[in-house]
């Protein structure tokens, strides 16, 4: 058996979907493979007939951190059976079939949604790729390849906001470099959010500058799986209005109250499919 190598016999699984639907943004597809550093290790996926295939450059003792960030092992289709049974959702479901939801190391999760404000993914993924280059560790990858970690919060920290800004992030610098600096002096405690309420643990997010309700259900949803965090942004708000409200224009206040009792125990995930099925089925300009 190769150390760098192993089949996850995973079935139901959309890797597409998944990778692309906005909750990562480091996954670049290259010759019917996907590729990507996930923490301090370099990744090749494929799609196989018997599952997901993985690579990595040096030899693994074991895969749990994988399957972990890849939640390879959950059980989709149970998931799925607690979505409401209505039209819209039963669509998304069809059009996205096997998107999964990753689970993301927590500061990198956070910087990378801090970096997201009012930006497209294809910008998102412009400046997260500056950032790594600029302050990200080097990680072995094979011939050819260069590779680099996420930044950690110590060294984004310690960098100006002059050094940030020329990663083009813009007003999005301060932002990150103040959640840097309460992540690197303990002021907010990233491992002990899991053990709060969701509500508890949203508070604590949207204490930092730059993230609001919205990059804080992000962060919840993708990092720590609080199934029912919700994030809404443009392209949720649009699901919403026109597959929910077509006739009528709720108030943001309506529509708060709607996903917070409508789409039951994973609405997280409900959301999620949503937003990449409101997403592909319109001309791809986000």
């Amino acid at each position: 058996m190769n150390p760098r190598e192993i089949l996850l016999p995973v079935r139901d699984y959309n890797l597409a979907a998944t990778l692309t639907s906005g909750q990562a943004f480091r996954w670049q597809a290259r010759e019917e493979a996907w590729e990507s550093v996930i923490g301090k290790r370099w990744v090749r996926l494929r799609v196989r007939p018997e599952g997901l295939q993985a690579e990595t450059a040096e030899p693994q003792t074991d895969w749990d951190w994988l399957r972990h960030y890849l939640q390879a092992d959950i059980d989709l289709d149970a998931i799925v059976r607690s979505f409401p049974a209505d039209t819209p959702m039963r669509q998304s479901v069809a059009a996205c079939r096997g998107l999964r939801l990753l689970r993301q190391e927590p500061w990198e999760c956070l910087a990378s949604f801090i970096l997201s404000s009012t930006k497209q993914i294809v910008q998102i993924r412009q400046i997260i790729g500056l950032l790594c280059q600029r302050f990200g560790e080097p990680v072995v990858a094979p011939q050819g390849a260069e590779a680099r970690t996420f930044p950690t919060a110590p060294a984004l920290a310690s960098a100006g906001e002059n050094d940030l800004r020329a990663c083009k992030m813009g007003f999005r610098a301060p932002h990150l470099l103040a959640a840097a600096r309460r992540v690197t002096d303990g002021r907010l405690d990233l491992s002990a959010l899991p053990s709060l309420p969701l509500e508890e643990a949203r508070a604590r997010l949207t204490e930092l500058s730059g993230v609001g309700p919205k990059i804080a259900n992000c962060v919840l949803l993708f990092s720590y799986h609080f199934p029912a965090a919700f994030p809404v942004d443009v392209w949720v708000m649009k699901a919403l209005r026109q597959l929910y409200f077509p006739k009528r224009r709720p108030r943001p206040q309506r529509l708060r109250e709607f996903v917070a009792t409508y789409f039951g125990p994973n609405a997280g995930y409900a959301q999620q499919y949503l937003f990449h099925y409101m997403r592909t089925r319109q001309p791809p300009d986000a």
